[in-house]
């Protein structure tokens, strides 16, 4: 399984961390087995086609009855987790890979290049192509079960210069962070997305170095309702003895013009119920995403 190419566990790349094992036992009492049975059959069968009665048949439930207990579980519907984990995948062959975007297509469960280009395009803000610029790969933001990625503060910062905005929005965000009891202190990204599964950048985002439970205030942040996603690497500070080496976050906000908005997040391990998410700060992007995303989100305006 290619998805499960990074291990999310201690720093040293061995077994689980106790905190992240007590999450996981956790996660097995409160997820339904057929939702976890039915992510797992997606991970490992996600580049064929895979319909909504096949995974029900699998779990043996109705498709209704599937559709909402996996909705509940992962807060998007079963079409649109499988089509993260693909363009997920899709993201890391145009990154990692010399394959060509046809072989990458057929690679993970598309059969016309056209479609997936498309589709990519309108998501994602720019073409596959354009998605190989090394840019691309030095501000990726990913994280799922099996793998995550934070650029460094560094790096995030110069993004932040780099990609602000003309156009910026009025409103003020306090996100109030609160680190798992065992986490080390972390490098934090909180981004502000227009969906709750991204494929394309934020409206807003700022960080923090070397940070455990704290406030961090995005000012510029567009009116509107907005999804809101922290992820906090803990190895990139020091190696981690014990804990989480890396935490993430959800939640919605909704953000008025001229008004203070504050959200609490508790940060956790990822988890399996997650829809993989990898998104990339490069403010690089084609007309043609420029026009297909000019309905959906505002400018990109960083808050570094």
């Amino acid at each position: 399984m290619i998805l499960r190419s990074v291990a999310s566990g201690g720093a040293d790349g061995g077994e689980p961390a106790a905190g992240v094992e007590r999450y996981r036992q956790d996660l097995d009492q409160v997820v339904q087995p057929a939702v976890l049975r039915a992510i797992e059959m997606i991970l490992d069968r996600y580049f064929e086609p895979i319909t909504l009665s096949a995974l029900a048949s699998e779990v043996y439930v109705s498709p209704f009855h599937f559709s909402r207990i996996f909705a509940k579980a992962t807060g998007v519907t079963p079409g649109r987790f499988l089509t993260a984990v693909r363009l997920f995948e899709a993201k890391r062959l145009l990154l990692t890979t010399s394959l060509t975007v046809s072989d990458i297509v057929c690679s993970v469960g598309y059969s016309s290049v056209g479609t997936f280009t498309s589709r990519f395009v309108r998501a994602v803000g720019m073409t596959p192509t354009e998605y190989r610029e090394p840019e691309v790969g030095e501000l990726l933001v990913a994280h799922s079960a099996y793998f995550q990625r934070l650029p460094s503060l560094r790096s995030l910062r110069a993004a932040g210069s780099s990609c602000a905005s003309l156009q910026s929005g009025s409103g003020r965000l306090t996100v109030r962070l609160r680190m798992p009891e065992d986490a080390a202190p972390a490098t934090v990204l909180v981004g502000v997305f227009a969906d709750a599964v991204p494929q394309s950048g934020p409206v807003a985002f700022g960080g923090l170095a070397e940070t455990r439970s704290a406030e961090l205030t995005l000012d510029g942040v567009p009116e509107g309702n907005w999804t809101v996603i922290a992820v906090a690497d803990h190895g990139a500070v020091r190696q981690v003895p014990s804990g989480p080496a890396f935490t993430v976050a959800t939640s919605a906000a909704t953000v008025a013009e001229f008004e203070p908005t504050t959200v609490t997040m508790r940060l956790r391990p990822p988890s399996l119920i997650d829809p993989p998410i990898a998104i990339t700060l490069a403010s690089r992007q084609s007309p043609a995403g420029q026009r297909m995303l000019a309905a959906q989100r505002a400018h990109l305006r960083a808050v570094a």
